[in-house]
């Protein structure tokens, strides 16, 4: 009895052993600073920077109705909410494991009992029997395998998590990204539809000049062309724009046939977005927290398997009342039983237990190069967008230039063919390197606002709130 008294003490210390090792996340190099970050860092100081709702920055209301729409009515979005529930239930069934279970009984039968039975023959006997009791099973977690599937079931929930916050920084940004796309498509089919009705009156001064005999058919033909071209021109914007206005319906959740967007000839804001410290990229990627996450599921998982190689152990207790008649539950009919105390221990299984410690183990070393390399490309992604946004800022001031001097050239060149100085074929090539340009510059704008989106997915979006937790 003495070594069972000095043994309680060392199981009760042993109930808090686990097998996992000691979580290391990979330590990543990381420079002190961006790279092509300074001119966006200085336009707009990050404690400046809305928290979350990162689209807001650009101050367009149609844009925030159809991501608050796409919130609501996106399946994909719908389904990683969904695997996130799936995930905290399937973390709640596995904590369930660390209580114990308790089931009830309650029977009632009718017996015959023979009259030749072994207590003595007599009058066969017809009993009735009522049995009210329970039974309380438990395992007792002394090496952690329990608690360390607990964590790993956490940890699966935290890689949803993180997922789900994935999934709807992607959503929020290919929506905006096609309604920049369309609302550029807008600017541009508003130019060609000025520059078909410059055309058209150009084309009806040839036309009078033509028949007075001024103008050549050669004139009367490239007016004629250069028209044409533009009209086909407007008319593929338009196609364009009914593609990626059936892309935001999809994004949405709404049937494209129900959808539609009212063109606008405007541009909206284009905010400077300040990276921050490139440290916080680790705390604002929901990629790199799923990442981690993983790690941390792994790391458990690698307890789980060592502590299958030790004995299992199981706690059992039964008790209640049984009586053939009435009162049932009375002291004379109580029952109880204490037991079994069982252990199982796997002797021998041809090396099963050691070579599924290894897969953990092999598992978690792949989840940490995965680690490190889903922080490099992180801050590749990062230095990229900003080095895109700093060149295009560039571009667009180069773009205007050349816009502003071909709708000079194009004036002028108007100016000499009504004067005579000049045969149409001048204006004819006016006229398409103005549009040509005024069609550059539209385009660069609009790749600054998609770059700008590009940099705020990099980063992680606008903010924290929408990402995993860190780590405990």
């Amino acid at each position: 009895m003495r070594r069972i008294n000095l043994a309680a003490p060392a199981l009760l210390l042993m109930a808090g052993c686990s097998m996992a090792p000691p979580l290391h996340i990979p330590a990543t190099p990381m420079a002190e600073d961006y790279k092509y970050g300074a001119l966006w860092r200085n336009a707009a100081p990050a404690d400046q920077q809305p928290r979350g709702q990162w689209w807001r920055t650009f101050d367009d209301p149609v844009l925030d109705d159809l991501i608050a729409r796409a919130d609501e009515g996106s399946p994909s979005l719908a389904a990683a909410v969904a695997r996130l529930d799936r995930a905290h239930a399937e973390a709640r069934l596995a904590g369930a494991d660390l209580a114990p279970t308790l089931d009830g009984q309650m029977a009632i039968s009718r017996k015959r009992l023979s009259a030749g039975r072994p207590i003595g023959p007599g009058v066969p006997v017809t009993a009735d029997q009522y049995i009210l009791g329970g039974a309380l099973n438990y395992e007792l977690d002394l090496w952690g395998r329990v608690r360390d599937s607990v964590r790993a079931s956490e940890a699966d929930a935290g890689v949803e998590a993180a997922s789900l916050a994935s999934v709807r920084l992607s959503l929020h940004g290919a929506l905006a990204d096609a309604y920049f796309q369309l609302r550029g498509l807008d600017r541009e089919g508003a130019l060609l539809r000025r520059t078909v009705d410059a055309y058209e009156a150009s084309d009806a001064l040839i036309r009078i000049r033509h028949e007075g005999g001024i103008a050549s058919g050669v004139d009367r033909s490239r007016s004629q062309t250069q028209l044409a071209n533009a009209q086909a021109l407007f008319r593929q914007i338009a196609a364009r724009r009914a593609t990626l206005e059936n892309r935001i319906a999809t994004l949405t959740g709404v049937m494209p046939g129900q959808f539609a967007i009212a063109p606008a000839d405007t541009i909206g804001a284009l905010p400077a977005i300040a990276p921050g410290l490139p440290s916080t990229l680790l705390e604002r990627r929901p990629d790199i927290a799923g990442a981690q996450r993983r790690m941390i599921a792994a790391n458990a998982r690698i307890g789980v398997a060592k502590a299958a190689r030790f004995p299992r152990i199981d706690l059992a207790l039964a008790g209640g009342f049984q009586a053939s008649g009435a009162p049932i539950v009375s002291a004379p009919t109580g029952y109880w039983a204490l037991g079994p105390l069982s252990a199982v221990l796997n002797l021998f299984d041809g090396g099963r237990q050691r070579a599924r410690v290894a897969v953990s183990e092999a598992e978690y070393d792949i989840l940490a190069a995965n680690y490190r390399e889903t922080v490099l490309n992180a801050f590749q992604e990062v230095e990229d967008s900003l080095a895109s946004n700093a060149a295009l800022a560039a571009e667009e001031a180069d773009r205007r230039r050349a816009a502003q001097a071909a709708a000079r050239g194009e004036e002028l060149a108007l100016d000499r063919y009504r004067d005579g100085a000049a045969d149409y074929l001048e204006v004819v090539t006016a006229q398409t390197a103005a549009l040509a340009a005024q069609q550059a510059f539209i385009t660069v704008q609009t790749a600054r606002q998609r770059a700008a989106i590009t940099l705020v997915r990099a980063l992680g979006g606008g903010a924290q709130n929408g990402a995993a937790p860190a780590p405990r």
